[in-house]
């Protein structure tokens, strides 16, 4: 929805680095992904207690939230995406490890609460991506089969995640390479963003 995973791992990386990992930006872009405390405890395994965790956790999303906050917005043609979806009644959740805050504060922030029936974050879930169990809980909550469900995602955890679901998806080549989706046969299609006329065959599967 937003092209922020770069602030995600920045925020990571020094956070991690003034902990004593001496972890790489390219190391900390391929753990960043999962609950804070899952991301701490692969980097820094046993170093820190659960409330620590948390307070790190919480830094490190002050962090991203601050420096992000002047770039916040939309990806390209993504609101009249989602202007067309809720005119076709097509049902919309979001599905994602970060924490209710970091969501309240994009929806919030670009005024996009309304297209969506289902949140789901990192508060909500035992088991973060790839687990399926986020993407199982939006398509309970929307009342809608996990088979019916496509799941849009910009990272190889995600896919897996919807593919454990039994759900297709439509890959944002926003952090990643198209080569690093082709190990995954649940993909409908490969796009830059949201203007890409190859989405308009969702569209027309729906009516």
């Amino acid at each position: 929805m937003v092209d922020d995973m770069t602030y995600h791992i920045k925020a990571w990386h020094r956070i991690m680095n003034d902990n004593g990992a001496g972890i790489s930006l390219e190391r900390m872009k391929a753990e960043c992904y999962g609950k804070n405390e899952e991301v701490i405890e692969r980097i820094l395994p046993g170093k820190f207690s659960m409330a620590e965790k948390t307070a790190m956790g919480l830094a490190k999303e002050k962090q991203y939230q601050h420096e992000f906050r002047p770039y916040l917005q939309l990806l390209p043609g993504l609101n009249e995406f989602l202007q067309k979806a809720k005119q076709q009644h097509i049902k919309m959740a979001i599905g994602t490890a970060a924490i209710m805050s970091n969501v309240d504060f994009v929806l919030d922030g670009l005024n996009i609460r309304s297209y969506f029936e289902a949140l789901i974050s990192a508060d909500e879930v035992t088991k973060s991506k790839p687990d399926p169990e986020t993407y199982l809980l939006c398509a309970a909550q929307l009342h809608v089969a996990a088979e019916q469900c496509i799941v849009f995602e910009d990272a190889p955890k995600g896919v897996e995640c919807a593919a454990r679901a039994g759900m297709q998806a439509v890959v944002l080549t926003t952090m990643h390479e198209a080569w690093e989706f082709t190990v995954f046969d649940n993909v409908l299609m490969i796009i830059n963003d949201y203007t890409d006329t190859k989405l308009a065959a969702l569209f027309d599967a729906a009516v």
